[in-house]
């Protein structure tokens, strides 16, 4: 068995690193987390047009997917780059809607496909903040069986990345969709944001190491660079042993995710009033759970890690917001917390 990334899959990888690289995302997360969401929205569109979002989306939808392995590629470089918005949950959206079916499904899906629409979202037992909720197009609920839009993205709350804002959206909202096919799907969705942000922190944590590397050798003391110092050279070594544990258990998650869709019988049920919905979706399972769980925890414990390594080696300069890599550094720890925090993870994978 092969469990290595395909030619094509790399490439894909390569494309979005370079459209990326030329879009200034520091200067776009900096214009984000000032309210301005016209550099990141015009991104999303470019991302949109590089077939991100289509991975989440079955093709009766206008989508290629679902597709973890492709997604898990995608999400690692937009980690990488520090991308603004809501990655992982327009993603989950994705899954969620499919699952749910009928004209919610219909009304939406082909907008997140395009990046017309970016969609934030809360599920039972996650938490109750919707990350972006400002600037998504639309905010979805989940209680029970029922699925639910929000009326109002509600009040923001304190964040460590304020390119990452959070709101606790209002109460209510009619249902879109209800039926046990919802609880079905958003236990789906919840395994597909919790797998798209392990890998966005995979990502986080490979650029602070990079940066981290960089500066060490152009930094002097005593007449060497600092990175030629022992103790420095285990810090960062450790550090790439952490990021290097956890990229096969995103990319074995990514596997569990994968064979759950090609499961037969998977996605089958539909909302009430929804005929066919779940077409191409993944019900989610036990064992996928506790693999995207592993993979969560390992990523998130591993970028949080880089960014204590890279504040550690940059020294003061490493506390200053003028220097780009704060941004990275204060999005490390809120990824490792985000759709599962890391005593829940455990607690997850020790169920099995």
């Amino acid at each position: 068995m092969r469990f290595l990334l395909t030619d094509e899959q790399r490439e894909f990888g390569r494309s979005l690193d370079a459209l990326l690289t030329a879009a200034d995302t520091p200067a776009v997360l900096r214009a984000w987390a000032a309210g301005d969401h016209g550099p990141g929205r015009a991104l999303w569109g470019r991302l949109a047009d590089a077939g991100v979002f289509a991975l989440a989306v079955p093709e009766a939808y206008g989508g290629v997917g679902p597709l973890p392995v492709e997604a898990a590629v995608a999400c690692v470089e937009l980690g990488r780059h520090a991308v603004p918005g809501p990655v992982a949950e327009t993603l989950a959206a994705g899954v969620l809607l499919a699952g749910a079916g009928g004209p919610v499904a219909e009304a939406w899906l082909p907008g997140i496909v395009s990046g017309a629409a970016a969609v934030s979202l809360t599920l039972e037992g996650y938490g109750p903040y919707a990350p972006d909720a400002d600037a998504a197009d639309a905010v979805f609920t989940v209680s029970g069986d029922e699925l639910r839009l929000a009326p109002d993205p509600g009040e923001p709350s304190a964040s460590a990345d304020p390119a990452r804002r959070l709101f606790r959206p209002e109460p209510g909202g009619a249902p879109v969709a209800k039926g046990p096919a919802i609880r079905a799907a958003a236990r789906a969705a919840g395994d597909w944001a919790a797998f798209a942000t392990a890998a966005l922190a995979l990502g986080c944590g490979e650029e602070l190491l990079r940066a981290t590397v960089a500066y060490v050798k152009q930094r002097t003391q005593f007449g060497v660079p600092v990175g030629s110092f022992q103790a420095v050279k285990h810090r960062l070594a450790d550090t790439l042993l952490g990021l290097e544990f956890a990229r096969p258990l995103l990319y074995g998650a990514a596997v569990e995710l994968a064979s759950e869709v090609s499961r037969p019988g998977a996605g089958a049920g539909s909302a009430e009033g929804s005929p066919g919905a779940g077409a191409g979706s993944a019900e989610g399972s036990p064992g996928a759970g506790a693999a995207v769980a592993a993979a969560k925890v390992t990523a998130g414990e591993a970028g949080y890690a880089a960014a204590r390594t890279a504040l550690q080696l940059h020294g003061a300069i490493g506390y200053t917001e003028e220097l780009d890599l704060a941004w990275w550094l204060r999005r490390a720890r809120p990824l490792r917390d985000a759709w599962g925090t890391p005593s829940a993870c455990r607690a997850r994978v020790l169920a099995g």
